[in-house]
Protein backbone atom coordinates (compact mmCIF):
# COMPACT_ATOMS: atom_id res chain seq x y z
CA UNK A 1 0.00 0.00 0.00
CA UNK A 2 0.94 3.61 -0.58
CA UNK A 3 1.58 5.44 3.11
CA UNK A 4 0.63 8.76 4.27
CA UNK A 5 -2.57 8.45 1.79
CA UNK A 6 -6.41 9.25 2.51
CA UNK A 7 -7.74 6.22 1.08
CA UNK A 8 -11.81 5.03 0.85
CA UNK A 9 -12.59 2.31 2.67
CA UNK A 10 -16.28 1.83 3.38
CA UNK A 11 -18.98 3.80 2.01
CA UNK A 12 -21.46 6.16 5.59
CA UNK A 13 -24.07 4.33 4.97
CA UNK A 14 -22.52 1.21 6.74
CA UNK A 15 -22.15 2.49 10.10
CA UNK A 16 -25.93 3.02 11.62
CA UNK A 17 -25.59 5.06 15.06
CA UNK A 18 -24.97 2.39 17.92
CA UNK A 19 -23.41 0.21 15.79
CA UNK A 20 -20.27 -1.77 15.90
CA UNK A 21 -18.58 -2.19 12.52
CA UNK A 22 -15.75 -4.37 11.98
CA UNK A 23 -13.49 -4.79 8.46
CA UNK A 24 -10.07 -6.10 7.11
CA UNK A 25 -8.43 -3.59 5.10
CA UNK A 26 -5.00 -2.65 4.11
CA UNK A 27 -4.54 -6.53 5.83
CA UNK A 28 -5.54 -5.10 9.07
CA UNK A 29 -8.09 -5.44 11.37
CA UNK A 30 -10.14 -2.27 12.25
CA UNK A 31 -13.32 -1.29 14.15
CA UNK A 32 -15.61 1.85 12.86
CA UNK A 33 -18.18 3.12 15.24
CA UNK A 34 -20.29 6.76 16.07
CA UNK A 35 -19.84 8.33 19.36
CA UNK A 36 -23.56 9.67 20.44
CA UNK A 37 -23.21 13.41 18.65
CA UNK A 38 -22.42 11.08 15.01
CA UNK A 39 -18.50 11.53 15.05
CA UNK A 40 -17.19 8.65 13.07
CA UNK A 41 -14.11 6.69 15.11
CA UNK A 42 -11.79 4.14 13.80
CA UNK A 43 -9.42 1.95 15.85
CA UNK A 44 -7.25 -1.06 15.74
CA UNK A 45 -9.87 -4.04 16.09
CA UNK A 46 -7.44 -5.47 18.93
CA UNK A 47 -7.88 -5.16 22.37
CA UNK A 48 -5.10 -4.26 24.35
CA UNK A 49 -5.53 -6.58 27.02
CA UNK A 50 -5.56 -10.34 25.19
CA UNK A 51 -6.15 -9.40 21.47
CA UNK A 52 -9.87 -9.55 21.28
CA UNK A 53 -11.69 -8.04 18.16
CA UNK A 54 -13.42 -5.23 19.54
CA UNK A 55 -16.42 -5.33 16.61
CA UNK A 56 -18.59 -8.14 18.41
CA UNK A 57 -18.14 -5.66 21.75
CA UNK A 58 -20.77 -3.32 23.05
CA UNK A 59 -21.62 0.16 22.39
CA UNK A 60 -21.77 2.30 24.95
CA UNK A 61 -22.39 5.77 23.03
CA UNK A 62 -19.16 7.96 23.75
CA UNK A 63 -17.30 4.47 24.28
CA UNK A 64 -17.45 0.60 23.11
CA UNK A 65 -16.28 -2.10 25.54
CA UNK A 66 -14.24 -5.47 24.64
CA UNK A 67 -16.52 -8.22 24.81
CA UNK A 68 -14.13 -10.58 26.65
CA UNK A 69 -13.86 -9.03 29.59
CA UNK A 70 -15.01 -5.32 29.16
CA UNK A 71 -12.09 -2.87 28.72
CA UNK A 72 -13.73 -0.04 27.63
CA UNK A 73 -12.38 2.32 25.19
CA UNK A 74 -12.91 6.07 24.09
CA UNK A 75 -12.63 7.43 20.73
CA UNK A 76 -9.08 8.14 20.89
CA UNK A 77 -8.30 4.51 21.54
CA UNK A 78 -7.76 4.75 25.44
CA UNK A 79 -9.06 2.51 27.79
CA UNK A 80 -11.03 4.64 30.55
CA UNK A 81 -11.78 1.34 32.55
CA UNK A 82 -10.68 -1.81 33.22
CA UNK A 83 -13.73 -3.31 35.12
CA UNK A 84 -11.57 -6.13 37.09
CA UNK A 85 -9.44 -3.31 38.34
CA UNK A 86 -12.51 -1.60 39.48
CA UNK A 87 -14.23 1.60 38.84
CA UNK A 88 -12.15 4.02 40.95
CA UNK A 89 -8.78 2.68 39.73
CA UNK A 90 -6.60 5.13 37.48
CA UNK A 91 -5.69 2.82 33.75
CA UNK A 92 -2.20 3.34 33.09
CA UNK A 93 -1.58 5.42 29.63
CA UNK A 94 0.19 2.52 27.93
CA UNK A 95 -3.41 0.91 27.57
CA UNK A 96 -4.24 2.53 24.65
CA UNK A 97 -4.76 0.87 21.13
CA UNK A 98 -4.00 2.94 17.27
CA UNK A 99 -6.60 5.37 16.00
CA UNK A 100 -6.98 5.81 12.58
CA UNK A 101 -8.05 9.85 11.40
CA UNK A 102 -11.24 9.29 9.79
CA UNK A 103 -12.88 11.75 7.42
CA UNK A 104 -16.35 11.38 5.52
CA UNK A 105 -17.38 13.13 2.07
CA UNK A 106 -19.92 12.58 -0.37
CA UNK A 107 -21.02 9.45 1.67
CA UNK A 108 -17.59 7.80 1.77
CA UNK A 109 -15.14 7.03 4.42
CA UNK A 110 -11.72 7.92 4.08
CA UNK A 111 -8.91 6.67 6.27
CA UNK A 112 -5.42 7.71 6.72
CA UNK A 113 -3.29 4.82 6.21
CA UNK A 114 0.10 5.88 7.94
CA UNK A 115 1.80 6.70 10.93
CA UNK A 116 1.99 10.07 10.50
CA UNK A 117 -0.66 12.48 11.11
CA UNK A 118 -2.66 13.83 8.64
CA UNK A 119 -0.86 16.74 6.22
CA UNK A 120 -3.70 17.45 4.15
CA UNK A 121 -7.49 16.86 4.31
CA UNK A 122 -9.33 14.03 1.71
CA UNK A 123 -9.79 15.34 -2.10
CA UNK A 124 -11.75 14.14 -4.14
CA UNK A 125 -13.15 14.48 -8.08
CA UNK A 126 -14.19 18.22 -7.64
CA UNK A 127 -16.85 18.12 -10.67
CA UNK A 128 -18.83 15.50 -8.44
CA UNK A 129 -21.03 16.96 -5.41
CA UNK A 130 -24.05 16.56 -3.99
CA UNK A 131 -26.58 17.70 -6.48
CA UNK A 132 -26.22 14.19 -8.07
CA UNK A 133 -27.73 11.63 -6.61
CA UNK A 134 -26.34 7.59 -6.96
CA UNK A 135 -27.28 3.60 -6.47
CA UNK A 136 -23.91 1.83 -5.32
CA UNK A 137 -22.94 -1.90 -5.30
CA UNK A 138 -19.99 -3.78 -4.00
CA UNK A 139 -17.85 -6.54 -5.93
CA UNK A 140 -15.12 -8.53 -4.19
CA UNK A 141 -12.26 -9.66 -6.51
CA UNK A 142 -9.74 -11.87 -5.45
CA UNK A 143 -6.54 -9.53 -6.44
CA UNK A 144 -4.54 -7.28 -5.28
CA UNK A 145 -5.98 -3.61 -5.88
CA UNK A 146 -3.23 -2.52 -8.17
CA UNK A 147 -4.60 -4.81 -10.40
CA UNK A 148 -8.46 -3.94 -10.24
CA UNK A 149 -7.08 -0.02 -10.74
CA UNK A 150 -4.82 -0.59 -14.00
CA UNK A 151 -7.63 -2.89 -15.73
CA UNK A 152 -9.73 0.52 -15.21
CA UNK A 153 -6.74 2.37 -17.13
CA UNK A 154 -6.64 -0.04 -19.92
CA UNK A 155 -7.85 1.12 -23.10
CA UNK A 156 -6.80 -1.57 -25.30
CA UNK A 157 -8.65 -4.63 -23.76
CA UNK A 158 -12.34 -2.66 -24.35
CA UNK A 159 -13.22 -4.20 -27.72
CA UNK A 160 -12.21 -7.71 -26.67
CA UNK A 161 -13.71 -7.79 -23.26
CA UNK A 162 -16.74 -5.70 -23.58
CA UNK A 163 -17.90 -6.86 -26.95
CA UNK A 164 -21.38 -6.85 -26.45
CA UNK A 165 -21.36 -3.53 -24.26
CA UNK A 166 -19.33 -0.48 -24.15
CA UNK A 167 -16.64 -1.97 -26.61
CA UNK A 168 -18.94 -2.59 -29.60
CA UNK A 169 -18.05 -1.51 -32.73
CA UNK A 170 -14.57 -3.01 -33.24
CA UNK A 171 -12.66 -0.33 -32.37
CA UNK A 172 -9.82 -2.33 -32.18
CA UNK A 173 -6.78 0.32 -32.90
CA UNK A 174 -5.59 2.53 -29.97
CA UNK A 175 -5.17 6.39 -30.92
CA UNK A 176 -2.59 8.22 -28.67
CA UNK A 177 -4.08 8.00 -25.92
CA UNK A 178 -4.54 11.60 -25.08
CA UNK A 179 -3.01 11.98 -21.51
CA UNK A 180 -2.59 14.73 -18.50
CA UNK A 181 -1.21 13.61 -15.35
CA UNK A 182 -0.40 16.51 -12.37
CA UNK A 183 -0.85 16.56 -8.97
CA UNK A 184 -1.48 12.73 -8.66
CA UNK A 185 -4.48 12.32 -10.89
CA UNK A 186 -4.67 10.95 -13.92
CA UNK A 187 -7.23 11.43 -16.89
CA UNK A 188 -6.67 10.14 -20.50
CA UNK A 189 -9.05 10.19 -23.33
CA UNK A 190 -10.00 7.21 -25.69
CA UNK A 191 -9.88 7.68 -29.11
CA UNK A 192 -9.66 4.23 -30.10
CA UNK A 193 -11.51 3.36 -33.82
CA UNK A 194 -11.73 0.26 -36.25
CA UNK A 195 -8.63 -1.11 -37.78
CA UNK A 196 -8.71 -0.12 -41.82
CA UNK A 197 -4.59 -0.59 -42.33
CA UNK A 198 -4.10 2.95 -40.99
CA UNK A 199 -1.27 3.79 -38.46
CA UNK A 200 -2.04 4.45 -34.82
CA UNK A 201 -2.64 8.79 -34.41
CA UNK A 202 -0.15 10.18 -32.58
CA UNK A 203 -1.60 11.73 -29.08
CA UNK A 204 -0.23 15.55 -31.19
CA UNK A 205 -2.16 14.36 -33.84
CA UNK A 206 -5.51 14.30 -31.73
CA UNK A 207 -8.03 17.13 -30.00
CA UNK A 208 -6.73 18.54 -26.76
CA UNK A 209 -7.60 17.29 -23.89
CA UNK A 210 -10.87 18.90 -22.97
CA UNK A 211 -12.23 18.30 -19.66
CA UNK A 212 -15.83 18.77 -20.77
CA UNK A 213 -16.34 15.66 -23.04
CA UNK A 214 -15.87 12.03 -22.04
CA UNK A 215 -12.62 10.99 -20.21
CA UNK A 216 -11.52 9.02 -17.13
CA UNK A 217 -9.76 10.32 -14.38
CA UNK A 218 -7.86 8.86 -11.45
CA UNK A 219 -7.00 10.09 -8.02
CA UNK A 220 -4.25 8.37 -6.18
CA UNK A 221 -4.40 6.15 -3.93
CA UNK A 222 -8.02 4.62 -5.09
CA UNK A 223 -10.60 6.76 -6.56
CA UNK A 224 -11.67 6.20 -10.99
CA UNK A 225 -14.11 8.34 -12.32
CA UNK A 226 -15.64 7.83 -15.94
CA UNK A 227 -17.20 11.22 -16.74
CA UNK A 228 -19.59 10.46 -19.34
CA UNK A 229 -21.52 13.83 -19.04
CA UNK A 230 -21.28 16.67 -17.02
CA UNK A 231 -24.54 15.26 -15.54
CA UNK A 232 -23.61 11.47 -15.18
CA UNK A 233 -20.52 9.71 -13.96
CA UNK A 234 -19.58 5.97 -13.36
CA UNK A 235 -17.42 6.13 -9.79
CA UNK A 236 -15.45 3.52 -8.15
CA UNK A 237 -13.55 3.22 -5.29
CA UNK A 238 -10.84 0.04 -5.27
CA UNK A 239 -10.68 -0.50 -1.31
CA UNK A 240 -7.32 -2.92 -0.46
CA UNK A 241 -8.53 -5.58 1.81
CA UNK A 242 -5.38 -7.35 2.08
CA UNK A 243 -2.39 -8.15 -0.38
CA UNK A 244 -4.60 -10.81 -2.20
CA UNK A 245 -8.42 -9.26 -2.29
CA UNK A 246 -10.09 -5.81 -3.03
CA UNK A 247 -13.35 -4.49 -2.26
CA UNK A 248 -14.75 -2.73 -5.50
CA UNK A 249 -17.38 0.29 -4.58
CA UNK A 250 -19.08 0.98 -7.78
CA UNK A 251 -21.18 3.92 -8.02
CA UNK A 252 -23.48 5.34 -10.94
CA UNK A 253 -24.63 9.07 -10.33
CA UNK A 254 -26.55 11.27 -12.10
CA UNK A 255 -28.58 14.62 -12.04
CA UNK A 256 -30.37 14.84 -15.25
CA UNK A 257 -33.31 13.05 -14.00
CA UNK A 258 -34.99 15.13 -10.83
CA UNK A 259 -38.77 13.15 -10.40
CA UNK A 260 -37.85 10.62 -7.26
CA UNK A 261 -39.65 7.67 -9.01
CA UNK A 262 -38.74 7.90 -12.39
CA UNK A 263 -34.99 8.91 -10.72
CA UNK A 264 -34.57 5.54 -9.01
CA UNK A 265 -35.44 3.49 -12.39
CA UNK A 266 -33.12 5.15 -14.04
CA UNK A 267 -30.40 4.82 -10.91
CA UNK A 268 -30.93 1.19 -11.00
CA UNK A 269 -30.51 0.46 -14.43
CA UNK A 270 -27.44 2.32 -14.95
CA UNK A 271 -26.43 0.79 -12.14
CA UNK A 272 -27.31 -2.87 -13.42
CA UNK A 273 -25.47 -2.23 -16.90
CA UNK A 274 -22.18 -1.11 -14.46
CA UNK A 275 -22.15 -4.12 -13.04
CA UNK A 276 -22.61 -5.83 -16.31
CA UNK A 277 -19.92 -4.21 -17.50
CA UNK A 278 -17.52 -4.89 -14.00
CA UNK A 279 -18.19 -8.42 -14.63
CA UNK A 280 -16.93 -8.59 -17.82
CA UNK A 281 -14.20 -6.98 -16.46
CA UNK A 282 -13.69 -9.58 -13.56
CA UNK A 283 -13.68 -13.07 -15.37
CA UNK A 284 -10.22 -12.15 -17.15
CA UNK A 285 -8.57 -9.66 -14.59
CA UNK A 286 -8.62 -12.38 -11.64
CA UNK A 287 -6.83 -14.71 -14.59
CA UNK A 288 -3.97 -12.72 -14.08
CA UNK A 289 -0.41 -13.52 -12.87
CA UNK A 290 1.04 -12.25 -10.39
CA UNK A 291 -2.60 -10.34 -8.66
CA UNK A 292 -0.30 -7.66 -7.77
CA UNK A 293 1.50 -5.03 -10.07
CA UNK A 294 4.27 -3.21 -9.78
CA UNK A 295 7.06 -0.70 -11.98
CA UNK A 296 8.87 -3.94 -13.52
CA UNK A 297 7.34 -6.78 -14.77
CA UNK A 298 7.45 -10.13 -17.15
CA UNK A 299 5.55 -8.22 -19.67
CA UNK A 300 5.90 -6.46 -22.89
CA UNK A 301 3.94 -3.37 -23.07
CA UNK A 302 2.76 -1.06 -26.20
CA UNK A 303 1.88 2.38 -26.60
CA UNK A 304 -1.84 1.81 -25.70
CA UNK A 305 -0.64 1.11 -22.17
CA UNK A 306 0.78 4.49 -21.53
CA UNK A 307 -2.10 5.11 -18.43
CA UNK A 308 -0.60 2.08 -16.84
CA UNK A 309 2.42 2.53 -17.17
CA UNK A 310 2.07 5.93 -15.88
CA UNK A 311 -0.07 4.70 -12.95
CA UNK A 312 2.95 2.42 -12.04
CA UNK A 313 5.59 5.39 -12.45
CA UNK A 314 3.57 7.24 -9.94
CA UNK A 315 2.56 4.66 -7.53
CA UNK A 316 6.47 3.49 -7.50
CA UNK A 317 7.76 7.31 -6.58
CA UNK A 318 4.69 7.69 -3.87
CA UNK A 319 5.39 4.29 -2.59
CA UNK A 320 8.93 5.89 -2.08
CA UNK A 321 8.24 9.40 -0.78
Amino acid sequence: MIPHQWYIVLESREIKPGQIVGVTRFGERLVFWRTTEGELVCLRDKCIHRGASLAIGKHHGDEIACPFHGFRYDKTGKVTLIPANGKSSEVASYFHIKRYPVREKLGWVFVWWGESEPTHEPVYFDNVDESFSWSSSRHLWPVHYSRAIENQLDLVHLPFVHTNTIGRGKKTLVNGPVQVVRDGNIAFWVYNEVDHGQKPKKAEDLPPPDFSRQHIHFIFPNMWQNYILDKMRVLVAFVPVDESHTLIYLRVAQKFVRLPLLRKLVDFLALRFSQVVLHQDERVVITQIPIATQLHMEEKLIPGDLPIITYRQMRERLKNV
